[in-house]
């Protein structure tokens, strides 16, 4: 898997991606992240890739020819996505599309935005993390980047560690407990205790239609609730959902 970055605050993206799993990831060879500085291909004593924009306004604008110029470089592998509020929104889903292409880049805005001859004759598309506005695209291109390198087969220690977690099937995942099993007169729930493998699988998940169903609604009604063997599943442990949550998709509301 490659990524490329192009920024003009390369030390903190290459930081970022030599540590923790993405930089064990790169060190053994799954992934490798090439960090690409807009400012090595300027030409003026200042070094600059950022002008005021046409037609005046606040704030400096990034100035296409440096970011034109890096491409012709480097040559990224595509797709070139750049970093900005008008993009796809960023989601698991997303994620394993991009670990599927096998390289993609990144490119990060900087100030009030990109030149915008970048977005119509250069990039791939556009993506974005989120409804707020951040100083620039590195740490947006850090989730991005620590999302899909977590994915890519080898840089987990546990290959179902990827499959069996939040956003996986649309559901969050299940409460984790560690020891001990009592702490401060909290128990772990007995059915993790009980060595019934079948019975655990079957805990957890009721546990993630009932968190989901609590805590993420958008989610919860994006899958279209409830199915008959997921009714039974909650019935089984005495799970009940928020009111609003019950209708389920094959009919009757979930009760214990």
């Amino acid at each position: 898997m490659r990524i490329d970055v192009l920024s003009i605050f390369p030390e903190m993206v290459e930081a970022f991606a030599s540590a923790g799993l993405l930089g064990k990831g790169r060190r053994n060879g799954l992934v490798e992240v090439r960090v690409h500085d807009l400012r090595s291909v300027t030409t003026d004593a200042h070094r600059s890739v950022d002008d005021a924009p046409f037609g005046g306004g606040a704030g400096m604008v990034l100035m296409a020819e440096p970011i034109f110029a890096t491409v012709e470089a480097v040559d990224p592998p595509r797709p070139l996505l750049a970093l900005g509020p008008g993009g796809r929104r960023f989601d698991q889903a997303m994620a394993r599309e991009l670990v599927a292409t096998g390289g993609f880049s990144l490119l990060c805005g900087r100030y009030e935005g990109i030149d915008h001859r970048v977005h119509t004759n250069l990039i791939d598309g556009e993506v974005s993390i989120g409804d707020y506005v951040l100083a620039g695209g590195e740490v947006a291109a850090m989730v991005i980047m620590e999302a899909v390198g977590r994915l890519v087969p080898g840089v987990m220690g546990n290959a179902n560690s990827a499959e069996d977690e939040s956003f996986s099937d649309g559901l969050l995942e299940y409460p984790q407990y560690t020891r001990p099993a009592t702490l401060r007169d909290l128990a772990v729930p007995e059915v993790l205790l009980s060595g019934d493998h079948g019975r655990v699988a079957r805990w957890r998940r009721a546990q993630s239609l009932l968190r989901t169903a609590q805590n993420r609604p958008d989610l919860w009604h994006a899958r279209g609730g409830l199915g008959p063997e997921e009714q039974r599943l909650l019935a089984e442990f005495g799970l009940v959902l928020p009111a609003s949550m019950g209708a389920a998709a094959g009919g009757e509301p979930a009760h214990s």
